[in-house]
């Protein structure tokens, strides 16, 4: 199995934990996300070219170090952290990664800050069981807008809560937005097990 590059440390744990406690409705974990599961998730990001990848929500970087071990240099990264000090953290250990500190919501505003209209790749580790309704709907609306036709868009969402009301609209809600959705199988090496939904071909209309 591969390495990656940047792990998550035990300070990275100590730090998801004490952000938790002060804000769980925007964390909403209680930990990072494993190597097993990054690697499920961003498995999108293409190994040739110069992709765009976007990462909403990054945190301590779970997924972070995974994208940046696949583009290995190429293309470019921007990840949108709305907590600053997970924000700041990112940006000290990737220096390579180009960190917003903003609500994921304003996806297309921070894209066409920095020239871009579209990405290729959108990876979310945003807690979207936490998200009301309303909020998960405009969420969905910036990942579609700010996805190229060709795109790939990935998020992940914990076993235990696959059949609660909020992840059952989420599926609903990405397969009203998106022509292709899969969901993969369950990874159970992470904690608390996951799984990944997978979309493509954004429904811009």
């Amino acid at each position: 199995m591969t390495t990656l590059a940047n792990p998550p440390t035990q300070d990275d744990r100590t730090e998801f934990l004490r952000e938790f406690l002060r804000d769980p409705f925007t964390v909403a974990a209680v930990t990072p996300s494993g190597r097993r599961l990054a690697e499920v998730v961003t498995a999108p990001v293409p190994r040739t070219g110069a992709p765009l990848v976007v990462e909403l929500g990054p945190g301590t970087g779970a997924f972070t170090a995974e994208i940046q071990r696949r583009l290995a240099g190429r293309g470019r990264h921007l990840a949108i952290e709305i907590n600053e000090r997970f924000a700041g953290r990112l940006a000290a250990r990737f220096p390579e990664v180009d960190v917003a500190v903003a609500d994921a919501r304003g996806l297309r505003d921070v894209l066409a800050r920095r020239g871009h209209r579209h990405a290729d790749v959108i990876v979310s580790g945003l807690p979207w069981a936490a998200f009301t309704p309303g909020r998960q709907d405009d969420l969905l609306d910036a990942v579609v807008a700010g996805l190229a036709p060709h795109g790939a868009f990935t998020t992940f969402a914990y076993t235990h809560t696959r059949w609660a009301p909020p992840a059952r609209r989420l599926r609903r809600t990405l397969r009203a937005r998106f022509e292709e959705v899969v969901l993969g199988r369950t990874v159970w090496a992470n904690m608390p097990p996951a799984f990944v939904y997978s979309c493509r071909r954004p429904r811009t209309a």
